[in-house]
């Protein structure tokens, strides 16, 4: 399975993924903590930034996302990313 990096400016860390759990879970994780509510891809309340990388989505989430933003509650990460929270 492929290990991505997440680079996050603001905590001034860089973290890895590999998917096999949500992002949110991923930063949880390792002690970084963002605001959620469902976990579904239908509240947005973890909506982030997405700086540099590339996302997708397994099913198209409800929320209504700008091109510059991703859920960290549902996206799987196809690329090593920055975002900022």
């Amino acid at each position: 399975m492929k290990i991505h990096k997440i680079t996050l400016p603001q905590q001034q860390c860089v973290i890895e993924h590999d998917n096999r759990t949500s992002l949110l879970e991923t930063l949880e994780n390792n002690g970084i903590f963002h605001e959620y509510q469902c976990r579904s891809g239908y509240c947005g309340s973890c909506r982030v930034k997405l700086r540099q990388g590339k996302v997708s989505y397994t099913e198209l989430p409800l929320a209504f996302l700008q091109q510059d933003e991703i859920l960290l509650c549902c996206c799987r990460v196809e690329s090593d990313l920055e975002i900022e929270f």
